[in-house]
């Protein structure tokens, strides 16, 4: 379907990174990539490409770049691509690179680095815009964000939850309900986690805290977020699934009585780089060591 290899700087935490369909594409043809490219360390770039209506195939001259973000270091691109249930465009960016967050770019609003982003594509003759409900007038949504891989909203619901990467103890899921969220901060560099980040004590108001958190340790260090569960297997319906890249554990999220409970659902041997979902809810894994996609199914 599409092949721009040319035009991808890869490897380590490089590539392409994010894929997004509108709910018009079967009419307009036009989707959605992230990838980093061969600038530099590697900038990000969003752009969207149409596919031919006869063969489905896409010709790369039909390439428009919507958004670029420089990027200091090479790792922490983010990259998550997906349409909210508001019909805007979100993008997940990670705080620049390197480690700790050198340039506090988390904290920063006038950076697009480590936030989550709200835009409105389709728009005609210009590359976006900005939705006039975004909290500071530019494209930023939420921030305080490390590496948020991935995020995805509830089907059902429109709910958000983003699986952030943390730095040397912690890895997290966040959780907005539909509806909220505006100019939420998530609190890194200040906080990892439900922690302090190199401080014993720091100013944690007005920060949102993750919903779900696990420690390094046993293998795990890489938290890689899901899609909550909406296909036919009634048993797993409304779980929030999300994986380690390292372990390869799986884990169930899910509200029970007003509070946050979090199983181990599965052991496997895969490096779990992300979670699809297809038209029908069901939900599906890539590993990222053997190259095969697998299907999530009831025990």
């Amino acid at each position: 379907m599409l092949d721009i290899r040319r035009l991808v700087k890869a490897g380590g935490e490089q590539g392409l990174l994010g894929l997004a369909f509108p709910k018009d594409f079967r009419s307009s043809k036009t989707f959605y990539v992230n990838y980093t490219n061969r600038v530099g360390v590697g900038n990000t770039v969003i752009a969207s490409f149409r596919t031919d209506r006869a063969t489905d195939r896409t010709n790369n001259s039909t390439r428009k770049e919507i958004l670029g973000i420089v990027q200091p270091y090479a790792n922490h691109n983010g990259g998550q691509l997906a349409f909210g249930p508001d019909g805007f465009f979100y993008i997940g960016t990670g705080d620049g690179g390197s480690g700790g967050d050198p340039h506090g770019n988390g904290q920063k609003r006038d950076t697009l680095l480590g936030k989550l982003l709200r835009i409105q594509v389709g728009t005609g003759g210009v590359p976006y815009v900005i939705p006039k409900g975004n909290p500071f007038g530019n494209e930023i949504w939420a921030y305080g964000l490390r590496n948020p891989w991935r995020f995805s909203f509830d089907r059902a619901n429109g709910d958000l939850y983003i699986a952030d990467v943390g730095q040397n103890e912690v890895e997290e899921i966040d959780y907005l309900a539909a509806g909220t969220g505006k100019g939420a901060n998530f609190g890194w560099n200040v906080m990892e986690g439900n922690r302090c980040f190199k401080m014993q004590k720091c100013d944690r108001s007005g920060m949102v805290a993750p919903v779900a958190e696990y420690f390094h340790g046993k293998g795990d260090c890489s938290v890689t977020g899901g899609y909550v569960y909406r296909g036919k297997i009634e048993q797993l319906k409304g779980i929030y699934f999300y994986g380690d890249y390292c372990s390869g554990r799986i884990w169930g999220l899910r509200q029970i009585g007003g509070k946050w409970v979090s199983q181990l659902l599965l052991e496997t041997p895969y490096r779990i780089s992300t979670f699809g979902e297809d038209e029908q809810g069901e939900l599906y894994l890539a590993d990222y060591g053997g190259g095969t996609i697998y299907r999530i199914g009831a025990p």
